[in-house]
């Protein structure tokens, strides 16, 4: 049974850092595309940002650029997403997807994702 399991989540004022970790098991993910999406309170879930399997290629949404780093570990089976300079904006349930078929770091659609992990919550103080 494959499982993602989000960690790094907390309160956080404005300004801070936080880094976000997805253990995945159940199967290894090295050879797949992993992402993060975030649902901020009464919105539709949305793309943070995306990484490709060997980790060369990332892509992230216009309103992170800049401040989040997704990185990921194969030996471990980790992906991570390092919040920097969060703004009251980026308070959400963060969301870890993994890809069953593909490797680049261009899907930032959820269909694209088979796999999710249950959500850890961000929240950023003004």
């Amino acid at each position: 049974q494959v499982q993602l399991v989000e960690s790094g989540g907390g309160l956080v004022q404005a300004g801070g850092s936080l880094r976000l970790s997805c253990a995945a098991s159940g199967r290894t993910f090295s050879n797949n595309a992993m992402g993060w999406f975030r649902r901020a309170p009464g919105k539709e879930r949305e793309f943070v940002a995306a990484i490709s399997s060997l980790g060369g290629s990332t892509t992230y949404a216009d309103s992170v650029k800049g401040r989040f780093t997704i990185s990921r570990d194969n030996a471990k089976n980790t992906v991570y997403l390092q919040m920097n300079s969060l703004k009251p904006e980026d308070t959400a349930v963060y969301y870890c997807a993994a890809s069953r078929s593909y490797s680049g770091s261009g899907y930032i659609t959820e269909r694209y994702y088979d796999y999710w992990g249950q959500g850890t919550q961000v929240t950023v103080s003004s």
